[in-house]
């Protein structure tokens, strides 16, 4: 297992998921912001229809925005949200 992580919801993620924010402890190979949204979709139905479309998921880590890619080791918080929109 890794270290605990905060994760946060916003908009109709946390909608979806129920719950503004939790801390988990993600498994081991659980490396990428990709990986805990799959981790995330596969812990029940409210996660796996929050991260239905994971391609329009944006993530910040520690306040600052990521890729899906980015490595999360070392993070402390994770928040996700959807698209931005308006103008």
């Amino acid at each position: 297992m890794g270290p605990e992580l905060k994760l946060s919801y916003f908009a109709w993620v946390r909608e979806r998921v129920g719950k503004s924010d939790e801390t988990l402890t993600p498994p081991a190979e659980v490396r990428t912001v990709a990986d805990l949204i799959a981790w995330l979709s596969a812990r029940g139905e409210e996660y796996a229809y929050a991260f239905d479309n994971p391609t329009v998921i944006r993530a910040a880590m520690d306040r600052k925005h990521v890729k899906q890619d980015s490595a999360i080791e070392g993070a402390r918080e994770i928040a996700f949200f959807p698209p931005m929109t308006g103008g």
